[in-house]
């Protein structure tokens, strides 16, 4: 399969792995309280929304077109206002702990697909049809499990900083909160040094293996 094939196979995994995680965010928030994104036409499927044209086209395809190991994107933030949720910073981490199990609800869901077609001897049509469904469900539990473990290390603005910012006691919080300003600094940084394979890798490859990919 040449490179522009894959590309093509990955799009729509990639879209509905960072689309859907921003609407469950919005979704969440709503029965929390906070009708926001739903008043900004945010908790919708339609990708225009939520394209953010650094986080879901250039990151992306940058890494695509150089042949990294991994692939990695973000839409646009679903906008949350916190004063609005009831509960408080637990409601806080209830949000933004949609995002990540989103995306493993997704992975469980493509490993059935992928599982369900594996091995298809179908000739043909059905053939045709059935294997671009197989990569794309295999890119599709990748995808899913790069963005949930990612997105759950404890830095803010990342859902794992968020989750513990909402359930850390305030004298370890506040601090934690305060240093949002650095987050997408060390985000960076550990996209692009092998912190991420050593550290992330292990964690993906063990859900990999439980769901039999």
């Amino acid at each position: 399969m040449n490179q522009i094939q894959t590309i093509i196979l990955l799009i729509l995994p990639l879209m509905l792995a960072i689309i859907l995680h921003e609407v469950s965010h919005g979704w969440v928030a709503g029965k929390l309280g906070d009708p926001t994104a739903r008043l900004l036409g945010r908790i919708t499927l339609n990708p225009i929304p939520h394209i953010d044209p650094f986080g879901s086209i250039l990151v992306p395809g940058i890494l695509l077109l150089t042949g990294s190991h991994f692939l990695f994107g973000w839409a646009k933030p679903v906008p949350v206002n916190f004063g609005n949720l009831r509960g408080g910073r637990k409601s806080m981490a209830l949000v933004a702990l949609s995002g990540p199990v989103t995306n493993l609800l997704l992975a469980v869901l493509s490993s059935i697909v992928y599982h369900l077609t594996f091995g298809d001897g179908s000739a043909g049509l059905a053939g045709a049809l059935i294997l671009p469904i197989h990569l794309m469900a295999r890119y599709s539990v990748i995808l899913n499990l790069v963005l949930m473990v990612f997105n759950l290390l404890p830095i803010p603005p990342l859902d794992g900083g968020r989750i513990a910012v909402g359930l850390l006691p305030e004298s370890l919080a506040i601090p934690l909160q305060r240093a949002e300003r650095w987050g997408m600094l060390i985000v960076l940084l550990l996209i692009v040094s092998d912190l991420w394979t050593r550290v992330l890798g292990p964690v993906i490859y063990l859900f990999l293996r439980i769901l039999g990919m």
